[in-house]
């Protein structure tokens, strides 16, 4: 029981993460306009948290998109490939993703240190701006573990059918 719901969390992380942030801000935005009806006075630190929770919004849902192969591609010229050139055209997809994801990731490292370092904070809530800028390399591994996952499940596809068709 305890490892169906585990596995899944882990199935549905990026979901349930995207689903609670949007209530979130949801919520934040809701409150904030009602306020502002009744008083004439608006929450201003209720744009940083949204903003910020939109960066994690947007590579936490990235991520869902790998993991189950939404993102755009061009299915129809790899579907007719024939299988050693898909295999081939995968392992460079995946080359590409660990490329631009990997950079992102060395990238958001480098500058939350350098926020960490200069102990900067966000200016309505003088929080931590590491906290928001995490949502980079955090968003990033987990974009690329999740494009690791899809490559293997593909690739476990094109195995079945060729089995099949061979004992046939």
């Amino acid at each position: 029981m305890i490892r169906r719901a585990l596995s899944w969390l882990w199935d549905h992380l990026e979901e349930s993460a995207c689903a609670l942030l949007l209530l979130v801000m949801a919520l934040i935005a809701f409150v904030n306009v009602v306020i502002r009806y009744l008083t004439n006075y608006s929450f201003a630190f209720t744009e940083e948290v949204e903003v910020g929770a939109l960066v994690y919004l947007t590579l936490f849902g990235g991520a869902a998109a790998f993991r189950r192969g939404l993102h755009l591609g061009l299915q129809f010229v790899y579907e007719r490939l024939p299988r050693p050139a898909r295999q081939v055209v995968s392992v460079l997809s995946l080359a590409l993703v660990f490329f631009v994801f990997g950079t992102l990731t060395y990238y958001g490292i480098f500058q939350i240190r350098d926020e960490m370092d200069l102990e900067t904070l966000s200016e309505a809530l003088e929080v931590p701006q590491w906290i928001y800028t995490l949502a980079v390399p955090l968003g990033s591994v987990l974009v690329m573990v999740r494009a690791v996952e899809r490559t293997v499940e593909l690739w476990g596809r094109e195995k079945g059918p060729s089995k099949a068709k061979e004992t046939r």
